[in-house]
């Protein structure tokens, strides 16, 4: 069950008309933030993100499921369940299926939530876009960041501009 500060951050997002993955986005933290505080592992960065983005889906928050060949049959079943469960609303957990799932898990490592982890996930999946894709979420992510949001942006761009030219 995702926290509440986690909901009202995802609704917040939801109101500002952020896209689904923005809001899911605060799932994926709250999953880092329970990795690294130990209270379950991954086997890597990419399977805390989809227990995030899985959260996210039985939330409520509309997110399509991965298509077909960029991930596991296994992970495209489970989005799309997760999705189909949002439908339905709130019903019990298997506490069986449940408590197998999280004892998997406890058996992982941490370093899944590692800032290098992370850092190297994001990079690969950064490397298959396309430049205009690229453009594209940056043309959107103008439109909905507004004034303050743009400056701080603009900032950390020229920032890393003059990082990676050193």
């Amino acid at each position: 069950m995702p926290e509440r500060k986690t909901r009202e951050r995802a609704a917040k997002a939801k109101h500002e008309g952020k896209s689904g993955s923005t809001q899911a986005g605060e799932y994926v933290r709250e999953e880092m933030h329970h990795v690294r505080e130990g209270k379950h592992g991954a086997r890597s960065s990419k399977q805390a993100i989809t227990i995030g983005l899985n959260k996210a889906r039985r939330a409520g928050v509309k997110l399509k499921s991965p298509k077909k060949g960029s991930t596991s049959e296994k992970t495209r079943r489970s989005a799309k369940s997760a999705t189909k469960r949002a439908a339905k609303g709130e019903r019990s957990v298997s506490s069986t299926r449940s408590r197998a799932t999280r004892g998997a898990l406890k058996r992982e490592g941490h370093s899944a939530a590692a800032r290098s982890s992370l850092s190297r996930q994001s990079k690969s999946s950064a490397r298959k876009r396309s430049s205009s894709e690229r453009s594209a979420a940056a043309r959107k992510a103008s439109r909905t960041k507004g004034r303050a949001g743009r400056s701080a942006a603009a900032r950390k761009a020229a920032r890393m501009r003059s990082r990676s030219s050193r």
